[in-house]
């Protein structure tokens, strides 16, 4: 009876990870294909919407499209055209169109 005993301990840790492989594989799946991507792209849309400032066009995740007139920590006035400025959150700025020329010193 002993002789049993032993040799089903030894299997069921060899089936315990031949249980966990699947898993662990399907994670690292999930991560390269899946978090991994998402999180560069939401590194690189933080980047953008920190680089943005006065003159730059811009396009909203709405369509809208304007020139940068004054900029906040967490808004943005918009002049969509020579006497319209709308106001809109940061984060809904979906793209730069074109960045403004660097200011000259």
């Amino acid at each position: 009876m002993s002789m049993w005993l032993a040799t089903d301990g030894g299997q069921q840790t060899g089936n315990i990870w031949a249980l966990i492989w699947p898993f662990l594989l399907m994670f690292a799946v999930f991560y390269f294909l899946l978090i991994r991507p998402q999180q560069k792209k939401q590194k690189q849309r933080n980047s953008m919407l920190n680089e943005l400032k006065k003159g730059d066009k811009i396009t909203t995740i709405g369509g809208l499209h304007g020139t940068i007139v004054e900029i906040t920590d967490d808004t943005i006035v918009l002049r969509v055209n020579d006497t319209t400025k709308m106001t809109f959150e940061r984060s809904a700025i979906s793209s730069i169109v074109s960045s403004a020329p660097a200011a000259s010193e």
